[in-house]
């Protein structure tokens, strides 16, 4: 290690060496240090990281953790992680030794997230708070699967807050078709919303869609991207599993619409988006739709579950449904068995008629 002061700036600066993880020998310079004990402080930590040392501050490996998972995950849920892990984790375990964490340190932890309240009086919402913990027993899992940390003090200390009932709420075909009315006057609206429920596709996948993503001679929609608006800048990812990788048939009155819509969107090239909004957008004209129509709010999401629920109705099954929608698994699809009391009450219906006409015989 060489620490030098710069008598320019008045300030210390630290040079050392490190192996990367192919073996190759580098050099490492931090500079801006006010005293030198800080500057060996960060040489320390900065050695025991790159040595994988378990006694290497949290805060570091931390560090250690996004940079594993960043290629691994979505970009916009890498953010919602950091964020999380900045604001809300780092700030209590930052300078603690990795292995030196205990469960009571997780509980004290908790107990401050439980307690907090903002100027409204307001805490973190059960959902919220399962959440942070969630990411702290992850970024420990981390270290017990891939660094030999010995156990998950947050997995000890057992979890806080409660996991989300997911509601699915739908529209049935009559209330869509009123609240479409509504939006009408707007073309790029009423397309938007038309696709969205006739194709059960996901908002990201909407906003993603070019003139080249349509076949109209064959009446179809290739997904096969989705559109984010991140850190001010607009990014297309891949799918991010090979089930929504997908081609849909659009019912042949959608196809002609698009069509036409397209046709008149002048300057429009192949691969241009060809709705050109923001996620925003699509909710105030969702809010301005109900309010227009009457009809019950759901949110942009929901339409996903009303285009599902339409198709349970009409009969077909999950295996089916799933393949069109995109879902990973048919165990998702069954989850939306429950829009339909009327099913139930049909299949009761055909029971108690079966059982009739056999005393009958």
């Amino acid at each position: 290690m060489t620490v030098i002061k710069n008598q320019k700036s008045n300030t210390y600066e630290v040079r050392t060496y490190y192996k990367d993880w192919t073996g190759v020998r580098k050099q490492k310079t931090k500079r801006g240090f006010k005293r030198k004990c800080d500057a060996q402080e960060w040489e320390r930590a900065f050695k025991l990281k790159e040595n994988l040392s378990l006694d290497m501050y949290f805060e570091d490996f931390v560090d250690l953790y996004l940079n594993d998972i960043k290629s691994r995950i979505k970009y916009n849920t890498w953010l919602t992680k950091k964020h999380i892990v900045e604001k809300k984790i780092l700030p209590y375990f930052s300078k603690k030794k990795l292995q030196e964490i205990k469960p009571s340190d997780i509980r004290q932890w908790q107990n401050t997230m439980m307690n907090y309240r903002n100027k409204q009086g307001e805490g973190y919402s059960q959902v919220y708070l399962k959440t942070i913990h969630n990411q702290l027993s992850a970024i420990l899992n981390h270290a017990v699967n891939f660094y030999d940390l010995k156990s998950n003090a947050a997995r000890k200390a057992g979890s806080m807050g409660k996991e989300r009932t997911k509601e699915m709420l739908f529209w049935t075909k009559e209330e869509y078709m009123k609240f479409i009315e509504a939006v009408a006057d707007k073309p790029i609206s009423f397309y938007a919303f038309e696709i969205l429920y006739w194709c059960g596709v996901r908002m990201g996948e909407l906003l993603a869609l070019t003139p080249a993503d349509f076949d109209f001679q064959a009446c179809t929609i290739r997904i096969n991207k989705s559109y984010q608006r991140l850190e001010g800048k607009d990014i297309i990812t891949d799918p991010k599993t090979t089930k929504r990788n997908r081609m849909i048939t659009m019912p042949e009155f959608l196809s002609e619409e698009l069509e036409s819509y397209i046709g008149m969107l002048y300057g429009l090239n192949e691969n241009d988006r060809i709705f050109q909004i923001s996620k925003s957008y699509l909710h105030h004209e969702m809010d301005r739709g109900v309010k227009l129509s009457g009809v019950k709010r759901i949110r942009i999401h929901d339409l996903r579950h009303s285009h599902v629920s339409l198709l349970i109705n009409m009969g077909y099954s999950a295996v089916a449904i799933g393949e069109r929608v995109g879902h990973e698994s048919v165990e998702i699809t069954y989850r939306y068995a429950h829009l339909f009391p009327t099913i139930q009450t049909e299949m009761a219906e055909n029971l108690n008629q079966e059982r009739e006409e056999y005393l009958d015989e």
